[in-house]
C-alpha cells in the first residue's frame, strides 16, 4: 500500500513538473490576433537557442508540436520551441499582406517577432541564435520572416514553401484563393527576387539569414518550381551560387543542392516521388542551424 502511494506521488510529480506545451498570454504587440504556444524543456541550456516552428494551412501550433521530433531534441539540447498559431484565413499565414512583408509594419510577421522578443526576455535566450522553420504555409512564412526580419533570425528552413513576397498583392494565401499563380510556380530573375527581400527592409545592411529550402518533386499543390525560385532568391541575397549536387542526402530519395563552398549559407533538397508532405529531417535541420554538430 505504501509502495503504491509512493508510485502515485512519483507519477503526479512527473505530471506536475514535466515539460509540456503551454499557451502564453499577454506576450506583446499582436496586430493580427495570433496565439503563442511555447515548449521549454526541463533542462534549459544557458542562453538557450530559440526555434520558431510554423504550422501549415489548416493546422495549429498545438498540432505542429506533434508534427516533428523537435521537442525531443529540445529535451536533449536545451533549446526553446515557439509554436505560433493563426486562427485567421483558414489557419494560413498572411504571407501576402504588405504589413508582414515590411519590417516593423505589422501582420502575423510582427506578431511572431514579438513572441521571440518575449521569449528572449523571459528566459534570457540568445538573441543571436534565433531560427525559424515551417511546412507549407509555415514554409512560406519562414521565407517572409527571413526577408522582413533579417535582424531577428540567424537562419531559416522552409519545407514546401514559396519565395519571400511571392504572394504579394493576392487577396489571400490559402489553397482556396482564386489567385494560385505563386503556388503554381511564379518566376522572376534572381535579381528581381532579391529586390523583394531588400525592399522589405530598406536601408538594412546587416547579415542575412542562412537558408535551407526543401521540396518534393511530386508536389502538385505547391509546385517544386517554388523551391527553385526561392533558391534563386536567396542565392542573390546571400551572394552564393550553386556549386554541386549530392545524391542520397539525407536519404536515397533526395538530392542536396550545395551553394557556395560548403552549403553553410544556402542549400536545397529535392525529393524524388515526394508530394506535398513534411520532410523534416531534424538532425539535418539542427546541424544546419548549428545547434548540434
Amino acid at each position: 500500500m505504501q509502495l503504491k502511494s509512493l508510485l502515485g506521488l512519483a507519477a503526479l510529480a512527473d505530471t506536475a513538473f514535466g515539460a509540456s506545451l503551454q499557451q502564453v498570454q499577454n506576450w506583446g504587440t499582436n496586430p493580427s490576433r495570433i496565439q503563442m504556444y511555447i515548449y521549454v524543456p526541463d533542462k534549459l541550456a544557458t542562453k538557450p537557442a530559440i526555434i520558431v516552428a510554423l504550422h501549415p494551412c489548416g493546422g495549429t501550433g498545438q498540432q505542429w508540436f506533434s508534427g516533428t521530433r523537435l521537442p525531443s531534441f529540445a529535451d536533449q539540447n536545451g533549446f526553446i520551441l515557439i509554436y505560433p498559431s493563426t486562427p485567421n484565413m483558414s489557419n494560413c499565414w498572411d504571407v501576402q499582406n504588405a504589413a508582414s512583408l515590411t519590417h516593423g509594419q505589422g501582420g502575423d510577421a510582427l506578431g511572431v517577432v514579438q513572441q521571440v522578443n518575449y521569449t528572449i526576455s523571459k528566459y534570457k535566450a540568445d538573441k543571436d541564435r534565433v531560427y525559424v522553420m515551417g511546412f507549407s504555409s509555415g514554409g512560406m512564412m519562414t521565407n517572409v520572416l527571413a526577408g522582413s526580419y533579417p535582424d531577428v533570425f540567424e537562419a531559416g528552413a522552409a519545407y514546401s514553401g514559396t519565395p519571400h513576397a511571392c504572394f504579394a498583392g493576392s487577396p489571400s494565401a490559402t489553397p482556396f484563393a482564386a489567385n494560385q499563380t505563386c503556388a503554381q510556380g511564379l518566376t522572376h530573375t534572381p535579381e528581381q527576387w532579391g529586390a523583394f527581400v531588400r525592399n522589405s527592409y530598406p536601408g538594412y545592411t546587416g547579415r542575412r539569414p542562412r537558408m535551407q529550402i526543401s521540396h518534393g518533386l511530386a508536389d502538385n499543390l505547391v509546385r517544386p518550381a517554388c523551391a527553385y525560385e526561392a533558391l534563386k532568391q536567396w542565392s542573390n541575397v546571400l551572394g552564393v551560387s550553386l556549386t554541386r549536387n549530392v545524391t542520397g542526402v539525407p536519404s536515397s530519395q533526395f538530392t542536396q543542392h550545395i551553394y557556395g563552398t560548403d552549403g553553410s549559407q544556402l542549400q536545397g533538397f529535392f525529393g524524388q516521388g515526394v508530394g506535398h508532405a513534411s520532410t523534416v529531417n531534424e538532425q539535418q535541420l539542427l546541424k544546419f542551424f548549428k545547434i548540434i554538430s
